[in-house]
């Protein structure tokens, strides 16, 4: 009887370990120098919602490993030795792995962001960024959302002329329709951050103090219900308002 209720216990807890698993972000991480995916990998096990399952050191590995483990991230360098981060994600799709793909990379080459973005990456992030930064972005976007770095904003803004990111056929009128609680001015503040402007520049542009400019920005944060001034920038390009 004892051995029964005992053994019964080590299946309910063994059962709680693989939900818990289950509940894990699992991550791949491919980058061609190994002291990158150790330091990264560091980082996210360090959090107990996210879990490296797999690392590739070249691009074709990082293929194979992908359409056979279908992690929910993965995490590409774009210059992994044999072929790119890019190329990685083209012979990925239409896999039906429903992994989403994080670009994480020095080169911010116009070239980079927008055939990454056209290939279908879910976040194009330097290297530069802040650990914890890059925690947020991996969780924010295994739940479906999409970051790019502040820096390559310019880039997408004169790039998405050609469809980098694919847009609504929305006009300004239905924008606005969509978006009533946004004053005329922040509409004004929004075009001139998804130009890539700081909140000087703005406030030098409008003749308005920086610290009216800041508050501007943050009220259309969330008024757009957005976490900054970069998905700002990019929901206001999809939805077709520049």
């Amino acid at each position: 009887m004892y051995n029964s209720i005992q053994d019964k216990t080590q299946e309910n807890l063994k059962q709680i370990d693989k939900n818990e698993t289950k509940k894990k972000i699992r991550i791949l991480l491919a980058d061609d120098h190994k002291l990158i995916r150790v330091g990264l990998k560091s980082l996210f096990t360090k959090h107990e919602d996210m879990a490296v399952v797999s690392e590739a050191e070249n691009g074709k590995d990082a293929v194979e490993k992908i359409k056979a483990q279908h992690p929910d991230v993965a995490i590409l360098d774009l210059v992994l030795g044999d072929i790119s981060g890019i190329d990685v994600v083209k012979r990925v799709a239409g896999e039906n792995t429903n992994t989403k793909i994080v670009i994480l990379t020095s080169h911010i080459k116009d070239s980079d962001v927008t055939e990454s973005l056209k290939a279908g990456v879910n976040a194009y992030v330097l290297k530069d960024i802040n650990s914890e930064t890059l925690v947020m972005i991996v969780r924010t976007i295994s739940e479906g959302a999409m970051w790019i770095d502040p820096k390559a904003v310019s880039v997408l803004r004169s790039a998405n002329t050609n469809g980098v990111i694919p847009q609504k056929t929305t006009s300004r009128a239905s924008f606005k329709a969509q978006h009533s609680n946004l004053t005329e001015r922040e509409y004004e503040v929004l075009k001139l951050v998804v130009d890539g402007k700081s909140n000087l520049e703005i406030a030098k542009i409008l003749n308005i103090s920086e610290h009216t400019s800041k508050a501007h920005v943050c009220n259309i944060i969330q008024k757009l219900v957005v976490d900054d001034r970069t998905q700002a920038a990019v929901k206001a390009i999809k939805e077709g308002l520049v």
